[in-house]
């Protein structure tokens, strides 16, 4: 399969003929019903006002929903990518709030069933992307499934959305032992969802950390918090980010900082900080089909 011309993302910082370093945010969580999609998509719709260039990457790959989230009907899917059927530049489906989605594969078999010759196509097909990108944010599937592993420990970032729930943190203490004990990853930045009161989010931080730290080897970083919003709610119902519909809400206001945060996070430098870089560690880890060890 040929590799793409992204020719639909706009461009609009100068580009000296390089691969330029891209920020790849892997936003998990664990658990459903945390908000990680609505986190997702916020934080690439307040990136893309920020004049970054962003690419979705709907990492659901068997209950795909972001397009559900953004009233969006594509009409190919990753799946048609992994059967070289289409490149990514087809796929790929331009929201109005200025970023681009590339689909999930809903129902379809994952990447741990892909063959060698699938592996380099889809290598070559995310290293066309690398010249013309800042920012990659992947929305994972829930639980500790392949994909999220997979995506988790190849992306440079991993944001993990939390509530002031039981389930929701000893959930996410499991999904941050098995990534940093049996895959390598050892910083995650932890970002409070559904907040009911001001301060709250950095409470509850605190709390995940403490546990953290008596049992593991890794480095939590405060994200920052997203207020329990009515708004929030509406925007969902109305299939459009907050952002868009509610720009003024006080969880609009939280997702625009906390994209002034993610701006600044810093990007490996070299071969690191390229898309390419990211689906080769991608499909290296498939190959070896990590397994959720307790």
């Amino acid at each position: 399969m040929a590799a793409p011309e992204l020719s639909v993302i706009r461009n609009t910082r100068p580009l000296d003929g390089l691969a330029q370093p891209v920020q790849v945010i892997a936003v998990t969580g664990g658990k459903g019903g945390v908000g990680k999609t609505s986190v997702a998509v916020n934080l690439a719709t307040a990136l893309a006002a920020l004049e970054r260039r962003v690419v979705l990457l709907d990492g659901d790959l068997g209950l795909a929903n972001a397009d559900v989230f953004l009233g969006l009907s594509p009409r190919y899917t990753l799946a048609h990518v992994l059967a070289g059927e289409r490149t990514l530049d087809e796929i790929m489906v331009e929201a109005p709030q200025g970023f681009h989605l590339i689909p999930a594969a809903a129902g379809a078999a994952d990447l741990a069933q892909l063959g060698a010759a699938e592996h380099l196509g889809l290598v070559r097909a995310f290293g066309a992307l690398a010249t013309r990108l800042d920012v990659m944010i992947v929305d994972t599937a829930a639980g500790l499934s392949h994909s999220v592993l997979q995506f988790s420990q190849a992306a440079q970032h991993v944001v993990v959305v939390i509530c002031d729930e039981p389930a929701s943190i000893t959930d996410a203490y499991a999904l941050v032992k098995v990534l940093s004990r049996h895959h390598g990853v050892k910083r995650f930045r932890v970002l409070a969802n559904q907040i009911r009161l001001p301060g709250g989010g950095r409470e509850l931080f605190q709390r995940f950390e403490r546990v953290a730290a008596r049992f593991l080897d890794v480095i939590l970083e405060y994200a920052g918090e997203i207020p329990d919003d009515e708004y929030l709610r509406r925007s969902v119902r109305n299939q459009r980010p907050v952002l868009e519909e509610y720009p003024s809400s006080p969880a609009a206001r939280a997702f625009k900082k906390l994209a002034a945060h993610a701006d600044k996070w810093p990007v490996p430098a070299g071969p690191r900080g390229n898309i390419e870089f990211f689906v080769e560690r991608l499909v290296q880890r498939t190959a070896t089909r990590p397994q959720a060890v307790s």
